[in-house]
């Protein structure tokens, strides 16, 4: 019909040999990755934007993205760090106040390979029965093509993504306390006063200095640990421990990342190193650093754990939280020294997601207390970080 552009067709190949077809958006071309999954309803925007996906190809579970855009108040860092996005339905036309840009047009601005018009609840159970493996998203290539250029990309094991992520300069923070801020819609019932599009609440002061080591990490990150009190000083993931000795700051916090935690050995000696000497709050990848500079192992997971509906109990108290969640590699609990305590596992499969040292002031998660997207019923450690610090000093 006159006026209408047929949309390219495109190939999502597995390396096991399975493909999908569908149609093209975003960026023309061809890219490679290892095909994950997440099951979040909504947040698409920080997923395509979190550094812990750096070489992977994501595919949504929820059956149409893209309804609400994209905005410049919620990414997770500043640039997409997909290597492709696989979905079932685009949505064209954004309904959203914030939403200055469709997500077709945010991945062809970034160079981005989308696929639509795939069964993503069939290339999900497939990637839970057989596991998560190497794809292929083209616009260029045949079935066979994509299907051996799958085979012939690198795994995910053995990489070093957080050296393409990190920060190469120190930094602070939102010094101005501007980023930071939290905002709120007014609602007289509840006492909270704004004007008609919310109003932003005034910030704790900056008890802690903190410094926080950039393996990947997410803006959210920064902003909950500035609400929780903490001046975060943001260094390289190659910085070492005494030149963060050399700063004194009252504790320190590892980030979450990309890639094999066991490839990152660099990083592994420096952790060991401030073990005992400052407080310690690890997250995500970092919690699996940790685990390295313990003496422990990791290994990788079936399919990973991504999406915003992970169960994880405490096994101190008794509570189940909730959790988001986004990582392909969990710590051997066997492997680890009799003075570190498992304090939560996953409800789902059991693997650790939490630790703590019995003598020294340093305590972990793999989940993310920070969101974004996702649940905040974990939000509350990074008051149990101040509460660390202040109880050490």
């Amino acid at each position: 019909m006159d006026g209408i552009i047929p949309l390219m067709k495109a190939i999502l190949a597995l390396e096991d040999g399975r493909y999908f077809e569908g149609e093209s958006f975003g960026a023309p071309g061809t890219c490679s990755g290892e095909a994950c999954f997440n099951t979040s309803m909504t947040g698409y925007q920080e997923v395509l934007t979190d550094p812990s996906y750096r070489g992977q190809i994501v595919s949504m579970t929820y059956p149409m993205i893209g309804n609400y855009g994209i905005n410049g108040l919620d990414p997770e860092s500043s640039q997409p760090h997909v290597r492709g996005f696989v979905i079932e339905e685009l949505c064209a036309v954004p309904s959203n106040w914030r939403s200055t840009q469709t997500l077709d047009a945010y991945l062809k601005e970034h160079g981005i390979q989308g696929i639509q018009g795939v069964d993503t609840r069939a290339l999900t159970k497939h990637l839970r029965t057989v596991g998560a493996m190497q794809s292929v998203i083209t616009t260029e290539l045949s079935v066979e093509e994509a299907i051996a250029a799958a085979k012939a990309s690198p795994p995910m094991s053995g990489s070093d993504y957080v050296k393409e992520v990190s920060t190469q300069k120190a930094y602070v923070w939102d010094p101005e306390d501007l980023e930071s801020r939290i905002w709120d819609i007014p609602s007289p019932s509840q006492n909270r006063e704004g004007g008609p599009l919310g109003a932003f609440h005034p910030l704790p002061p900056a008890k802690h200095h903190i410094v926080a080591y950039d393996f990947g990490i997410k803006t959210n990150i920064l902003r909950s640990l500035r609400q929780a009190g903490f001046r975060v000083e943001v260094v390289p993931a190659t910085t070492s421990a005494a030149e963060v000795l050399a700063k004194n700051p009252d504790g320190v916090f590892l980030s979450n990342g990309p890639g094999d935690p066991s490839a990152l050995g660099y990083i592994h000696k420096e952790v060991k190193e401030l073990i005992g000497k400052k407080p310690i709050f690890a997250i995500c990848l970092g919690h699996q650093l940790l685990g390295h500079a313990y003496g422990g192992k990791t290994f990788k997971l079936k399919f990973g754990h991504r999406g915003g509906n992970q169960p994880v109990k405490d096994l101190r108290s008794g509570k189940v939280s909730i959790t988001s969640q986004n990582h392909g590699f969990a710590i051997d609990p066997a492997s680890l020294p009799s003075n570190v305590e498992v304090t939560h596992i996953n409800l789902n499969d059991g693997t650790v997601e939490g630790m703590r040292h019995r003598d020294a002031p340093v305590l972990s998660v793999q989940y993310h207390p920070e969101a974004a997207p996702g649940p905040n019923d974990a939000k509350y450690f990074f008051a149990e970080f101040a509460n660390l610090i202040d109880s050490a000093s």
